[in-house]
């Protein structure tokens, strides 16, 4: 590991001067600091998000649950509210990672880093959840641009993540076993707006499959998921499955979660 200062904000406008100056923000750690020791990264400067009681807690506000971005990925599977309101995001959270992860990852660490294999994305862009920032309010559908890539600006963090409830919703995650991130991972969710689907682990980010959504929308069986042809052209292939593997396993999800939709 690279020699570097740290720095223990007290509230988010001291953080979010850290950040406008240069220093790379801390959150849970749990992919920054596994860089760091590897030397593949060398922030030398880091402010710790750590101490700032604000960014963390869980709240129901109307319909909609706000997540603080540092809240703990177990807190978030634990929660009362979030099991009551939204249980699929309580079942995400309780798998990921093993207990190490998820005592120490957080929730606006995993969105502002957007791994292509990650499970949160697939829920805030599933359930068109709206992503709090000092600066703004950012739509899900606006936020997650490509592998790491976000809507971020340099120097703004995320505040907080906006969850509207929906109807019905269900992740179902085929883990890589070695890393457990998602080699295939797929959110359904009924909302006011119709059936959005989600899919992480299989491309270069997460994204929307339309023509899910399409044939949901239109008959929300698995049978109309079945008939859906998943195009493998721009999916990922690898040491662990193949392209058409991956495109196999977004239509074989995709029939789970509405299977236990319905049921």
């Amino acid at each position: 590991m690279y020699a570097f200062t740290l720095e223990r904000p007290a509230t988010v406008a001291d953080a979010a001067k850290l950040a406008a100056g240069g220093a790379k923000v801390l959150a849970g750690g749990q992919t920054l600091l596994a860089s760091m020791k590897l030397r593949l990264s060398d922030p030398g400067h880091l402010a710790d998000l750590g101490g700032i009681k604000e960014l963390a807690g869980i709240k129901r506000e109307g319909n909609a649950l706000i997540i603080g971005a540092m809240t703990r990925h177990i807190d978030v599977a634990n929660s009362a509210d979030v099991k009551a309101t939204i249980p699929a995001l309580a079942e995400l959270a309780a798998h990921i990672g093993d207990k190490q992860v998820r005592a120490m990852g957080t929730l606006g660490g995993s969105v502002a880093n957007n791994d292509p294999a990650a499970c949160y994305p697939s829920a805030v862009l599933a359930l068109g959840a709206t992503v709090h920032t000092t600066k703004r309010k950012i739509a899900a559908d606006d936020f997650f641009q490509g592998m790491f890539t976000t809507a971020l600006e340099d120097g703004e963090l995320i505040t907080a993540i906006s969850f509207p409830a929906p109807k019905k919703a269900v992740y179902m995650k085929f883990n890589q076993p070695a890393s457990r991130f998602a080699l295939v991972g797929v959110f359904v969710a009924q909302t006011d707006s119709g059936v959005r689907v989600a899919v992480t682990g299989a491309a270069n980010g997460v994204f929307r499959h339309k023509g899910l959504e399409d044939a949901l929308n239109k008959s929300f069986t698995a049978a109309s998921a079945a008939g859906v042809k998943i195009d493998a052209s721009d999916l990922n292939a690898d040491i662990h499955a193949s392209a058409a593997y991956r495109a196999n396993l977004i239509s074989v999800q995709t029939q789970r979660a509405v299977t236990k939709m319905l049921g």
